[in-house]
């Protein structure tokens, strides 16, 4: 402003009315800052202006796991529609399951003064936003619960979800279900093995761990998974996969060996209605979940004070592929 001041010959006074659009401001001065500011390219800067005038910075902050799997560019897309919709910007950030990682991108969107952080967490201790929360910072989130911190959360019924698909399989004449799920240590992996040993057990049917394969993150490791559980001397009439790049992993597998093995598979998945081989997903609404955590988030950000509360969100069993 001290520079287009001295190029329009005026004082920073008029610069900060004429950029602000404050009246009363002879027509022949604003042209003259109006021509300076197009010839030196200032731009005003909103977080300065902000943290003088104590105002909104109009932005929110997103921290999900990974932008390149569908289910969180879906979440990115539905929140930025929601930001849009209140003239707010939306920060993205991508934690890469990393937790120290997931801490640095929060503690960095905090001091950009963002209105607002949705949170999908990787780590297991968020109480370091505690003193965020209590200044006013609005948090929400999403897919997992927050650690060490009192927040809004929007959920998946994962353990309902789980039971419904392994009951499925069991009334279907299934005893011997092969699991494949990534790690015990994310939440929602831990919810869906529960819901699948609860089905089991609600069955008479003991949770056989020699037919559950842990560590599987991606496709070709649960074609492998599945390679050498069917190899066994009692290999599974069916498989329950607890995400859909497992489930994926899993149909190579079957179609390569010819094999009719059924298959319940949480998450549904793009064009998973044109694969070769029919199946099951656990389905719900991935949009509905984003929408959910951003109306949310805005609700606070406008004032609401109430108790932080969790809505959990159904899913449905959904039969796919080519008959």
């Amino acid at each position: 402003m001290v520079d287009v001041a001295r190029h329009a010959g005026v004082s920073i006074k008029t610069v900060s009315r004429v950029i602000n659009n404050e009246p009363n401001v002879q027509r022949q001065l604003a042209e003259r800052v109006l021509a300076s500011v197009a010839e030196l390219g200032f731009r005003r800067n909103h977080l300065a202006r902000t943290l003088r005038s104590g105002q909104s910075t109009a932005t929110i902050g997103l921290i999900i796991e990974d932008l390149a799997n569908p289910f969180y560019s879906t979440i990115a897309a539905v929140a930025a529609e929601v930001a849009r919709q209140h003239e707010t910007l939306l920060i993205t950030a991508s934690s890469e399951e990393d937790p120290q990682r997931e801490q640095q991108l929060l503690r960095d969107l905090c001091s950009r003064r963002v209105d607002g952080l949705l949170i999908v967490p990787a780590g297991y201790d968020h109480a370091f936003l505690r003193p965020e929360v209590e200044m006013g910072t609005p948090v929400v989130f999403l897919d997992r619960p927050a650690g060490g911190l009192l927040a809004d959360t929007v959920l998946l019924d994962n353990r309902g979800g789980a039971q419904a698909g392994v009951r499925a399989l069991l009334e279907r004449g299934h005893q011997r279900i092969g699991i494949l799920l990534d790690s015990v240590s994310v939440y929602t992996m831990r919810e869906r093995v529960g819901g699948a040993q609860e089905a089991l057990a609600s069955a008479g049917i003991a949770y056989d761990e020699r037919l559950v394969a842990d560590g599987v993150h991606d496709p070709e490791g649960a074609a492998a998974a599945v390679a050498r559980m069917l190899t066994a001397p009692t290999p599974p009439t069916a498989f329950f996969s607890l995400n859909n790049r497992i489930t994926v992993g899993v149909l190579q597998e079957l179609w390569r060996r010819k094999s009719r093995v059924e298959v319940v598979g949480f998450d549904d998945f793009e064009l998973s209605h044109l694969m070769p081989q029919r199946f099951t997903v656990v389905a719900y609404d991935t949009r509905q979940m984003a929408r959910t955590a951003a109306d949310l988030l805005f609700q606070r950000i406008a004032g609401e004070r109430s108790w932080p509360r969790t809505v959990t969100l159904p899913t449905a069993l959904v039969e796919r592929g080519l008959s």
